[in-house]
């Protein structure tokens, strides 16, 4: 009988400290439910006292969860943990993690204490989240370059004073596997108490072998394995979701393992976090890059075409692709609508289904193919969308090869129409200088990017732009068939994005 292995997702802690990864509360708690739909065991939601804003995400998705554990990271302080329970106390199955560096570099430099000191306050801190709950986890920061005799030492007292999990991270990406293998089954078999626990493993990607690193770990008796959607997090990221599991699900025979993953929903937690962050994956990205399951050359594709597992280790289906097209037009009724979104996964409240169908029917009339990927941004835009603080009414553009763009822009502020005129280099450069007369506040243009939804040449284009205001950015995305409209409702969904953060605070 093979082992399960818990998936603990970090995307919302580790994974937003990624640069251009932040997200709003309403885009947490859209993500938050998507990873409940993916089946993961524990969702890592925030850091609790690091921003109020993360204590209202903790808060939030603790209480709106309830099929997973809902953990927030705690430095080992009184005061940190303190504030993980004030914000975890509604979720169903709450989890402290809590964590002190254990190598000698970190304790030598970072905490200028000797290893006594770390060892008592690991021990105490753990004491004291368990007055809040049952379910603690202990991580050892830097474990895998840390003395194996302490981190032994650690883990056997850690467990005494009611650690639940012991997380041991390979928190600078520097281990390898063969190392990784030998660490995890050091503890095995020095720490005698280790039995009681879980194993939990944490890997970055700094050398590229953090899922490596984590299967090695799940051979020598891991249990837990932390990653994030699409490897995202601190610098080169973290271990990718999709990629352990997938590699326990397709090689069962090798790891005796698995997960209680619901495959089919990968991909779709791929593109929502995409649609959210507006960070893609590259095309060669293992399971949800774009060539994922793509064949050019002659002989994989005589192949596939003889027996498909003579080039695919894995299905398209079995991660949640799909070749079908949306076959639904103008003249379709709202029935067949909803059946269509049930057999994609989408199972709508009747307001949300409301906005989506006269979206799609806005969509229809400029399209002549509506494919499932259409389908499923407009399902995405609507999810995530925020309150329209400023809306477009309507455009304008003049521009040509032979003379300045000039674009006029007029903006709808509760029931006040605001019309500026701006020339820029370009169009969408123009109307954006027209937005910032009429909305006037300082703030950066970070990243502009377009790409198209489908195929065709009446395909959506889908516009994502991030501006920074004082060192924080707000990521804005926009849907239609005109790829200058798209482009503004981008910049509008940011700008948008960023006033109800300033009118919040």
């Amino acid at each position: 009988m093979s082992k399960k292995i818990k998936i603990f997702d970090t995307t919302l802690r580790d994974g937003e400290q990624s640069p251009g990864c932040t997200m709003n509360l309403k885009e947490k708690l859209v993500l938050a439910k998507q990873l409940e739909a993916l089946n993961v065991d524990i969702i890592e939601s925030g850091f609790a006292i690091a921003s109020p804003g993360d204590f209202e995400s903790v808060k939030t998705i603790a209480q709106n969860i309830k099929n997973c554990t809902v953990a927030s990271l705690a430095r080992a302080l009184p005061k940190d943990i303190d504030r993980a329970w004030e914000a975890l106390q509604y979720a169903s199955n709450p989890r402290i993690h809590t964590f002190i560096a254990t190598s000698d570099i970190h304790m030598k430099y970072k905490l200028r204490m000797s290893p006594e000191e770390v060892l008592e306050r690991a021990v105490s801190m753990v004491k004291y989240a368990k007055k809040y709950c049952s379910d603690i986890e202990f991580s050892a920061e830097d474990a895998s370059r840390t003395n194996l005799d302490f981190l032994c030492k650690v883990v056997e007292e850690v467990i005494k004073a009611g650690a639940t999990v012991v997380n041991i991270p390979d928190t600078v990406g520097y281990t390898t596997p063969d190392e990784f293998f030998k660490i995890i089954n050091h503890l095995k078999l020095n720490v005698p108490n280790i039995d009681k626990i879980d194993i939990s493993v944490h890997c970055h990607n700094d050398l590229g072998m953090a899922v490596a690193n984590s299967l090695a770990a799940v051979r020598a008796g891991a249990t837990q394995v932390e990653c994030t959607i699409n490897g995202i997090g601190e610098r080169a990221g973290n271990a990718a979701l999709e990629e352990v599991v997938m590699g326990l699900n397709t090689r069962k025979d090798f790891f005796n393992a698995d997960t209680n993953i619901i495959t089919k929903e990968i991909t779709k937690s791929s593109r929502l976090l995409t649609s959210i962050t507006g960070v893609g994956v590259q095309p060669n990205k293992a399971i949800v890059g774009a060539n994922a399951f793509a064949h050019e050359s002659g002989i994989h594709q005589h192949g596939m075409l003889a027996e498909r597992s003579t080039y695919e280790i894995m299905t398209p289906e079995s991660v949640g692709l799909s070749t079908n097209k949306m076959v639904l037009g103008k003249h379709s009724g709202r029935h067949a609508f909803e059946d269509r979104l049930k057999t994609l996964g989408f199972n709508l409240s009747k307001e949300d289904l409301d906005a989506a169908f006269e979206q799609f029917k806005i969509l229809v009339d400029k399209k002549k193919t509506v494919y499932d990927k259409d389908l499923e941004a407009i399902i995405t835009k609507e999810s995530i969308s925020i309150p329209q603080i400023y809306s477009l009414k309507n455009f304008v553009i003049n521009s040509g090869s032979s003379i300045t763009a000039t674009a006029s822009v007029a903006l709808l502020n509760e029931d006040k129409l605001t019309e500026e005129v701006a020339t820029g280099d370009g169009p969408i450069d123009a109307s954006y200088n027209a937005i910032n007369k009429i909305v006037n506040i300082p703030f950066v243009l970070e990243d502009y990017s377009l790409g198209s939804v489908t195929e065709g040449e009446d395909s959506q284009g889908e516009a994502v732009v991030k501006i920074n205001k004082d060192g924080k950015s707000f990521t804005g995305r926009g849907l239609n068939t005109d790829v200058i409209a798209s482009s503004i409702e981008a910049y509008l969904d940011a700008i948008n994005k960023m006033i109800s953060e300033i009118t919040n605070e």
